[in-house]
C-alpha cells in the first residue's frame, strides 16, 4: 500500500500531533511521564487529577494547543506560566528523594516522552516515519523544547539516539509505583461522568467499565518492551491483537475523513473541530451538588460538600497545602493572570491555609479530613464572630481583585462566569448565583457583596442566605 500523503504546507510536528488519532497513544504517554519518581511525586502532591480527572485533561490538551498551535506571543505566555507554575512543584517523595519540577533531567524526560509518542503512534499502526521524517520532526521538536529552555543536553542529539534513551530511563529510571497503577487500573473506573456526555450520563457506569477495561489492555499492549521486560507486566495475544486493530483500523479510517473531522487542530495552526451550533443551549451541569441537610441547620451539609468538591482538589480525602496551591492554580489558570499577581494570590491562599491548619488539624499530622474540617469550622464560626476574616476573608478579597481583569471594582457576570464557570461549564449554571448575588440588581457584584456570600455560605443555617447560591443552585 502506498503512503498517504498528509496535508501541506505545515510542518510535520503539528501534522502529526494534530491527528485526532493521537488519543490512542496519550495514556502510554502518561504512563511514561508518570512511571518518573519525580513525576510520580509531583502528580501525588499536586496533581488534581484524581478529583478533577477531566479539567486535568482539558488543561493538558489546552496547555499543548498555545505551545504547538498557537501564535509566538501566546507560546510565550504558556512558557512563563508553565514555568511559574513549575516553581511552586517541589518537596520530598515517600522515600525521602528531593524532588523539583524544574530540574532539566525531569523536564526533557517528560518531553520526550512526547515525541516518542507521536513516533509510536505511526509505528503502531504500521505506518512507520522514515529516517529523514524522524529527522524532521525531531528537528521541529527540539525548538519547542528550547523555546522552553530545556537545556540541549539533556535531550537525545538526534532522533537515532531518542530509542536508546528511552530505552534506557524505563530500565534505569522509571518506578512501577501506586501512581502509575491508579492510571493503568483505577482512574477511568472512578471517574465521574464527563460533561459533554448529556443525555448518555445515565449510561456512564457501563460506559464507564468497558473503556476502562479497553483501555488498560492498549494501553498496556502498547507500552515499550523495555517496560515488559522490566517490570514483568504481561501482554496478552487478546491485548496485541487489540492493539494491531485499533492502530490500524483507525489509520484506515482516519484517511478517509474530511480534515476537519481527522485533526483537532489542523496543521494550519487552527482548530479541526467543527464550528459551535447555534440555537438552544447545553444543558446545564450543578458546579456543586450539595447533599440535602438532615437537621435544621445546613451548615454541616454544606462544609461537607464544600470540602469534598472544591477543597480536596487532589481526592485523597485530605487537604493540605497543595490543595490550596492546586485552587489558585486553576483560578490562574482561567484568568490568565500575570506573575505579579499569581504570587498575590498565592500567598493568600497560603495564609488562609495556615490559618485552617491552626484550628482544624487535630491530629498534627499536616493534613485535614473532612471530618476535622467540619468539627473545627462549625467551632471557629459560633466561638469567634471574627473566625472567617482571620483566614477566608482576605483569601478572598485576593480573589475577587484577581478575577476583577478591568479593574472597575466590581464584577460583571462575565468575570463571574470565567471565576467560577470557565469556558467548559455552561453560563446559564452560574447565572442563578450571580443574580442572587448581585442585591441592588446593578448587574454587576461589589467586593463587599463578593465577601458576603462568602460568609454566607460558611455561616448561614438555612439555604435561603444568598451566598448559600456561590457556586450555582443548591
Amino acid at each position: 500500500m502506498t503512503r498517504t500523503s498528509l496535508p501541506a504546507p505545515a510542518g510535520l510536528l503539528r501534522r502529526i500531533l494534530g491527528e485526532q488519532r493521537i488519543g490512542l497513544v496519550a495514556w502510554r504517554l502518561l504512563v511514561l511521564q508518570t512511571a518518573h519518581p519525580a513525576v510520580a511525586a509531583g502528580t501525588a502532591h499536586y496533581s488534581t487529577y484524581r478529583a478533577h480527572p477531566w479539567r486535568r485533561i482539558q488543561h493538558t490538551m489546552d496547555s499543548g494547543t498555545r505551545l504547538f498551535f498557537a501564535g509566538p506571543e501566546d507560546r510565550e505566555r504558556e512558557t512563563a506560566r508553565l514555568a511559574r507554575t513549575h516553581r511552586r512543584i517541589r518537596g520530598t517523595d515517600d522515600a525521602g528523594r528531593p524532588y523539583t519540577a524544574e530540574d532539566p533531567e525531569v523536564r526533557a524526560w517528560v518531553m520526550v516522552t512526547l515525541y516518542e509518542a507521536m513516533t509510536a503512534m505511526r509505528t503502531l499502526s504500521g505506518d512507520p516515519l522514515t529516517a529523514v521524517e524522524l529527522d524532521t520532526l525531531y528537528a521541529e521538536f527540539k525548538e519547542v523544547c528550547a523555546a522552553l529552555d530545556i537545556p540541549a543536553e539533556s535531550l537525545p542529539p538526534t532522533a537515532a539516539d531518542v530509542p536508546a534513551y528511552v530505552d534506557r530511563t524505563v530500565r534505569e529510571v522509571l518506578e512501577y509505583g501506586e501512581q502509575v497503577r491508579y492510571l493503568l487500573f483505577d482512574m477511568l473506573r472512578e471517574a465521574p461522568a464527563p460533561r459533554r456526555l448529556g443525555r448518555l450520563r445515565p449510561l456512564w457506569p457501563l460506559l464507564r467499565a468497558v473503556a476502562a477495561r479497553t483501555l488498560t489492555a492498549l494501553t498496556v499492549a502498547d507500552l515499550p518492551p523495555a517496560w515488559h521486560e522490566r517490570f514483568g507486566t504481561p501482554r496478552p495475544r487478546s491485548a496485541a491483537a487489540l492493539s494491531w486493530a485499533v492502530h490500524r483500523g483507525m489509520r484506515q479510517i482516519t484517511t478517509l475523513l474530511p480534515d476537519r473531522v481527522r485533526y483537532r487542530h489542523h496543521p494550519d495552526g487552527g482548530t479541526g473541530a467543527r464550528p459551535a451550533r447555534q440555537g438552544r443551549p447545553r444543558r446545564a451541569v450543578p458546579a456543586l451538588r450539595l447533599p440535602r441537610p438532615r437537621t435544621a441547620d445546613s451548615r454541616p451539609a454544606r462544609l461537607e460538600a464544600f470540602f469534598r468538591q472544591v477543597l480536596d482538589q487532589t481526592g485523597d480525602g485530605r487537604v493540605n497545602s497543595a490543595d490550596l496551591q492546586a485552587m489558585v492554580h486553576n483560578v490562574c489558570w482561567q484568568l490568565e493572570l500575570p506573575a505579579e499577581q499569581e504570587d498575590v494570590l498565592y500567598a493568600a491562599f497560603e495564609s488562609w491555609w495556615r490559618h485552617l491548619c491552626a484550628g482544624t488539624d487535630a491530629d498534627g499530622d499536616g493534613g485535614v479530613d473532612c471530618a476535622e474540617f467540619v468539627t473545627a469550622m462549625l467551632t471557629g464560626l459560633d466561638r469567634d464572630p471574627d473566625y472567617l476574616e482571620k483566614g477566608l476573608v482576605p483569601a478572598m478579597r485576593a480573589l475577587f481583585r484577581a478575577a476583577d481583569t478591568d479593574g472597575s471594582g466590581h464584577l460583571c457576570a462575565d468575570e463571574y462566569r470565567t471565576l467560577f464557570g470557565g469556558k467548559r461549564i455552561h453560563p446559564a449554571e452560574l447565572n442563578h448565583g450571580f443574580r442572587q448575588l448581585d442585591a441592588d440588581g446593578d448587574g454587576r457584584v461589589a467586593e463587599a457583596e463578593f465577601v458576603a456570600a462568602f460568609t454566607d455560605f460558611f455561616t448561614a443555617r438555612t439555604d435561603s442566605a444568598a451566598g448559600t447560591a456561590l457556586l450555582g443552585r443548591p
